[in-house]
């Protein structure tokens, strides 16, 4: 018989997304998605070598309404989606876009060098750069033979 490693991280990533499909289903069936409900981008958090990564989806948002800080270790991205004007003759029979504004907060694994922090904008995804501080960056450590 084989042992198979149980990937914890993985099937806890799974239950998430499927708790927030949930919650996303639910809300928009009760009416509680929309106008004025708000509404989240999906987002990648990631760590290289020397720094934190955060990509976010924002298709449809203009850059000029997309805001980014960093509070010690917090990164906070806040922004608004604009809804379209409707035309006289236009009716709606299906909507399942979102409109309005968002806020995520995300607490970096790490100490942060502020000054560095990079924010670029292409097709719709924001990515965020955060240098890691010299003193939470890894050093690989060469273990000497006697």
């Amino acid at each position: 018989m084989d042992l198979i490693p149980w990937k914890y991280m993985n099937e806890l990533s799974t239950l998430r997304k499927g708790m927030e499909d949930l919650w996303s289903r639910f809300a928009g069936e009760a009416g509680l998605a929309g106008a004025g409900a708000g509404w989240n981008p999906r987002v990648d958090v990631s760590e290289t070598h020397d720094a934190f990564v955060v990509k976010a989806e924002l298709p449809g948002i203009d850059v000029k309404d997309i805001e980014v800080a960093l509070t010690g270790s917090v990164l906070t991205v806040r922004g608004e989606k604009k809804e379209e004007k409707e035309e006289k003759d236009r009716q709606h029979y299906y909507s399942e876009r979102y409109y309005g504004s968002f806020r995520r907060a995300f607490r970096l694994p790490g100490e942060v060098s502020g000054e560095n922090v990079a924010a670029s904008f292409d097709r719709g995804v924001l990515t965020i750069t955060a240098p890691k501080a010299v003193a939470a960056q890894k050093k690989k450590v060469e273990i000497k033979v006697k």
